[in-house]
């Protein structure tokens, strides 16, 4: 069972790296080796694959395209960047850095960070210019907020397929995930605030040009009330992403409470996930797309839909890998081996998914692979099964680098050209991000 894992995982890796073929056809070849060769019957394989790609996407594959779709929304009516403003006006002059950091926190709950930052970037660059403020300090605030919610708290495609993975109710993540994700942002700001004067950078007079003057102290501008800038009210740029985490967070609160009965229980249905998120889609649609037509919102909703299904299938192959190992008893094998040290169960997850990660580059798939192969394992061993799925989205984190794409988004948005510099801006800023919440793992362990 162990030497099927060992090859299955070898090979999972290496054709995710050197190979022409996709991750999804590479993690159904990895569950067909971690299962032959790990004692399965042929049939048997074909059934837990099937059944375990099934199992996971029913509960989470109508939300992840649901979620994509509003987030496509959100991005093309300016309501996100109508969220930045909202915030520069709420915590005034001087707290730009603050300001982007929320945005970004809220921002990359449905959208992806890399579509976050490049929308909110020219924001970033306008508030440097302004500010006398680097963009570096600026750029970590906001890239760090993105990168962590879309790293730990669903309707996120990644966080979501985890949760999936490890059969944890969505409302419990979503609150225990904005939880665990202060303290990380926290975190990414002061760091951004270091980088201020280590690497002191502002946008040059020209497009795309930048200039490193002696450092200067912030001035007290900013384009808060910018009226230039035609986006939705605030009132409605919020609406479709506060609804539905609201109503889902209240199912979670009336079920552990036991109030099902009435109106209750009007409360709970509303407060599926699946409705609660489609009620956010459609609050969407018809409050930010007034004045576009009907063929243009739709045709957009269909694009977005073209990169759901991406997340959608690898997503699924996770759990059919995990399904594998868990039907070939490598899971109760590794638990009861676990069980025999004094590791917690739940650093198994997190090492995996910083492995991957680190490996291959996309976080998404570093913890949807740990997830498929940790949950099976977790469950065996009796370990807090929220918790495991915490450490596979938290090891995803680990120092992101040249094969993340996000990386290099964040790096050549800011004007950041030389690899050291790039590093010390976005390699170390995930790291710090990766490490803070190691802790809050190992804290929560010894309560949980």
């Amino acid at each position: 069972m162990l030497i099927g894992l060992g090859i299955g995982i070898l090979a999972l890796i290496l054709m995710i790296l050197k190979t022409k073929i996709h991750v999804f056809l590479a993690l159904i070849i990895a569950s067909v080796i971690v299962g032959i060769v790990g004692g399965l019957e042929p049939n048997a394989v074909v059934s837990a694959i099937t059944s375990g790609f099934g199992g996971t996407l029913g509960s989470i594959g109508i939300i992840i395209g649901f979620g994509v779709m509003m987030g496509k929304m959100l991005e093309l009516s300016g309501a996100a960047e109508k969220m930045a403003l909202t915030f520069l006006r709420l915590f005034g002059k001087g707290r730009e850095d603050w300001a982007l950091s929320i945005t970004g926190f809220l921002v990359s709950i449905p959208i992806f960070c890399d579509s976050g930052f490049v929308i909110l970037s020219p924001l970033a660059k306008a508030l440097s210019r302004k500010t006398k403020k680097s963009i570096v300090s600026l750029s970590i605030a906001l890239a760090g907020g993105l990168v962590i919610t879309h790293s730990l708290v669903p309707p996120t495609p990644g966080p979501l397929g985890v949760a999936g993975t490890f059969d944890v109710d969505v409302g419990q993540f979503i609150l225990l995930g904005i939880l665990l994700s202060i303290p990380m942002v926290i975190a990414t700001l002061f760091y951004g605030k270091y980088m201020n004067k280590q690497i002191y950078q502002l946008p040059g007079e020209e497009t795309d040009t930048w200039v490193r003057p002696g450092y200067q102290k912030p001035t007290r501008e900013d384009l808060s009330n910018d009226k230039n800038r035609k986006t939705p009210s605030g009132f409605l740029s919020f609406l479709p992403l506060i609804v539905p985490i609201v109503l889902i967070l209240l199912n979670t609160v009336l079920n552990a409470l036991k109030l099902t009965e009435g109106f209750y229980n009007i409360l709970i249905f509303l407060g599926q996930p699946v409705i609660a998120v489609a009620i956010g889609l459609l609050i969407s649609i018809y409050t930010l797309t007034i004045g576009q037509k009907r063929k243009d919102v739709i045709n957009e909703l269909e694009d977005s839909m073209k990169s759901a299904g991406i997340i959608i299938f690898v997503t699924g192959g996770g759990g059919a890998l995990g399904q594998v190992i868990k039907s070939a008893g490598v899971g109760d094998y590794i638990a009861k081996g676990m069980a025999a040290t004094a590791l917690p169960i739940i650093i198994l997850p997190f090492l995996i998914a910083t492995l991957v990660r680190f490996v291959q580059g996309s976080g998404t798939v570093a913890m949807i692979t740990s997830a498929g192969i940790t949950a099976p394992i977790v469950e065996a061993a009796g370990g807090n099964m929220l918790l495991g799925a915490f450490a596979a989205c938290i090891g995803s984190l680990f120092f992101s680098y040249f094969n993340d794409s996000f990386y290099w988004v964040v790096n050549r948005l800011s004007g950041i050209t030389e690899t050291k510099e790039q590093i010390r801006v976005w390699s170390i800023s995930t790291t710090i991000a990766w490490a803070i919440g190691f802790i809050e793992l190992l804290i929560l362990n010894i309560f949980m």
